[in-house]
């Protein structure tokens, strides 16, 4: 187990500039996820922690040690490819022990400790294997084992998921993850899946364009979400836009025959915000009720686990997610009510 360190990351391919002063830290043991869409820079900042790639400016420390200018093998970092990186040649022992072999590591420890990793994937017995003969997970699992072998320090995995089926891909996300726990190795997952980070991280960092655009557990992340970019990459928070007012003590976001109860978070009563709600905090209730907000329904969509229901909040576009049992009763063309708690808004001014 090691604290990574990341240092004012700059760096540019032509006059593209990828990554722009990037900075953070991983606790010993932790999981972190760079999120972000393609292009953020993700990749690139993996390249430059494991050292295939150099960055212009900026420090890689591994407790606290600078290792920016170390060659990659002699980082004690281990890292896991998208596309798995297996040699189709060699049966699966020999792939897992391949990294022993280049240390120059007695032929017997190698057998042990490769022995010790595929029972570790789950995956005992598979010695003799050839790579074309497994299926796409249990190349993974391999690559996962190639990775683990050597013990590293930090683990680096970029986008190792992606190939795989959905079923699977579930499956592997808790595999991963319980064996990180296992191992205790601090560890850098890269993703562009929303639901792999969440289910999988301690923490998460939300990339856009080269920067940080957002740092936190889960549960923060996305249900504070710090950005209209935020709002939208983690889950897509419906946005609606209207007048910050207070009334009582307490304030709203106000628009069009809506008007929702926010935290205030700076700004005055008149400016123009932008309210980040997600469809599955609203609540239905009676018209009477404190909070209620007109809400037409124009069109219901079964997504297995809920429906997706798409109207307007007043004269706003939203879409609200109820389960099964609270959604069934429900006619396209209803006029409804809903409300929602203020600790549920967060708002960005224009």
């Amino acid at each position: 187990m090691a604290e990574l360190i990341v240092k004012d990351l700059d760096k540019s391919f032509d006059q593209h500039q990828v990554l722009k002063g990037i900075s953070f830290s991983v606790k010993s043991g932790d999981f972190l996820s760079l999120l972000g869409p393609s292009g953020c820079g993700k990749t690139t900042i993996l390249r430059i922690i494991c050292g295939l790639e150099t960055a212009d400016a900026g420090e890689v420390l591994v407790d606290g040690k600078d290792v920016t200018k170390v060659r990659p093998e002699k980082r004690d970092i281990g890292l896991v490819f998208q596309n798995y990186a297996l040699f189709p040649s060699m049966n699966v022992a020999k792939n897992v022990g391949y990294g022993l072999k280049m240390h120059k590591v007695p032929k017997e420890e190698i057998d042990r400790r490769v022995s010790e990793a595929l029972e570790l994937v789950k995956l005992g017995g598979y010695e003799n294997r050839r790579v074309k003969q497994l299926s796409g997970g249990e190349q993974q699992r391999v690559a996962l084992a190639r990775a683990l072998v050597t013990k590293p320090r930090i683990l680096l995995l970029d986008e190792p998921l992606s190939a795989l089926d959905r079923k699977v891909r579930a499956e592997m996300q808790y595999e991963i993850r319980n064996i990180q726990r296992q191992v205790g190795i601090t560890t850098v997952f890269v993703t562009h899946d929303q639901e792999e980070a969440l289910t999988m991280s301690d923490q998460i960092i939300l990339l856009n364009q080269g920067h940080i655009e957002q740092q936190g557990d889960p549960y923060t992340i996305y249900s504070q979400p710090a950005t209209e970019f935020a709002s939208d990459f983690l889950g897509k928070a419906n946005l609606l836009t209207g007048t910050l007012t207070e009334a009582d003590g307490k304030w709203f976001v106000a628009g069009e025959k809506f008007r929702i109860p926010v935290n205030h978070c700076g700004g005055k009563e008149g400016d123009t915000v932008k309210a980040a709600v997600r469809g599955e905090y609203f609540e239905f209730c009676a018209q009477g009720d404190e909070g209620a907000n007109p809400f037409h329904l124009e069109k219901k969509i079964f997504t297995g686990l809920s429906w997706k229901l798409i109207g307007a909040l007043g004269e706003q576009p939203v879409d609200i997610s109820a389960l099964g049992m609270l959604a069934d009763g429900l006619d396209e063309g209803a006029d409804l009510f809903v409300r929602i708690r203020a600790d549920n808004v967060v708002y960005y001014n224009n």
